[in-house]
């Protein structure tokens, strides 16, 4: 994706939060800060460390980046609390 595609998908997300489909089929919204917790040692995580999402970002392959302790992580490394 090219900057402008980027920006105008910006214009309909916010990082502030997180849209996810539950196990009942339902979508609910996250609001930042939510709980997640690490699947296995990474950056300056260890496995099934406990932390807050700050933020939540896209990257310009469209995948989505958590925002924990000001450092950006992929958010498959992570199981959602």
């Amino acid at each position: 994706m090219n900057d402008d595609e980027i920006a105008d998908l910006m214009r309909y997300s916010s990082s502030n939060e997180l849209y996810i489909v539950n196990k009942n089929d339902r979508i609910i919204k996250l609001k930042c800060p939510f709980k997640v917790k690490a699947k296995y040692n990474i950056g300056g995580l260890v496995k099934d460390e406990i932390v807050l999402v700050t933020k939540v970002k896209i990257t310009r392959e469209l995948q989505s980046a958590y925002i924990i302790k000001n450092q950006a992580y992929y958010c498959h490394h992570f199981v959602i609390l």
